[in-house]
């Protein structure tokens, strides 16, 4: 059986790259069973399986259905599982005799969301203030070297380059990565563009009125850019209340990257 430690550690790796988690622990036995109390096993979205708690193929295929099932729903369940020859209402037959049943708690762990913020102006700084109050994971990244600093961003990954094309290429997305885009300078909101359009992030959006939108999807189409990954680009970035200042625009960014994580989990 694998050390609980062992466990706890896979776990952390995988949520650092942003997969989702189901931690599965016994948390009752009655008569024999496969494993003791306490036994943990770990299964990753994608369908990895790290460590055991024994009964086999036929036991731990079942739970790991049911550790993605709990994934895909992102709420945690608890199962009994009858290991004498049969099973009743409330139980889950695993075919094995051993004589007993055993209680599994499965827990859903989301990884912290990744927020990359391009740029590091007035609008910039109130964003980065309400995400990291909501535990975003955030990156904010810049050619603006008196901005770009730990006083303004204390809690946050800086990537700074006076090439803004090597600054935005550092930056590592996936698909639990929001982006937002709130340079302002056209030329560097198409860099970083470019830069993410492609990627399957969770989120992008761009600040800027619609004319700003329609040239800059003007490009990227000239650039060879899918109809289908341009249409993920939220634009004008934020939720239309009406907003004004850099505070207000900010609550609208934040407000609609929660909305995006909420209806997507």
């Amino acid at each position: 059986m694998s050390k609980p430690i062992e466990i706890f550690e896979a776990a952390a790796k995988l949520l650092g790259k942003g997969k989702r988690v189901a931690l599965c622990t016994i948390v009752e036995k009655i008569g024999s069973g496969p494993a003791e109390k306490g036994g943990k096993m770990l299964v990753a979205e994608d369908g990895e399986m790290i460590g055991t708690i024994g009964g086999g193929k036929c036991f731990e295929r079942g739970l790991k259905e049911r550790a993605l099932k709990a994934i895909r729903e992102g709420k945690p369940t608890s199962l009994k599982f009858a290991f004498y020859g049969g099973a009743k209402e409330d139980e889950l037959d695993t075919g094995l005799w051993c004589g007993g049943t055993m209680t599994v708690f499965i827990d859903v762990i989301e990884p912290r969301p990744k927020l990359v913020i391009v740029g590091s102006g007035d609008i910039a700084l109130p964003t980065y203030r309400m995400a990291d109050l909501l535990g975003f994971d955030i990156t904010v990244v810049d050619d603006m070297e008196d901005t770009l600093t730990k006083d303004r961003f204390p809690n946050a990954e800086l990537i700074y380059d006076e090439d803004f094309e090597k600054a935005l290429g550092e930056v590592k997305a996936g698909g639990n990565t929001y982006v937002a885009i709130v340079h302002g300078e056209p030329k560097h909101d198409l860099a970083a563009l470019r830069r993410f359009v492609r990627e399957r992030t969770a989120y992008l959006g761009i600040l800027g009125s619609k004319t700003k939108m329609g040239k800059l999807m003007g490009i990227l189409r000239k650039d060879g850019v899918p109809e289908e990954a341009i249409k993920r680009i939220s634009g004008p970035i934020g939720l239309d209340i009406g907003a004004k200042t850099p505070a207000e625009i900010a609550v609208s960014i934040v407000a609609e990257l929660v909305e995006k994580m909420r209806k997507s989990s």
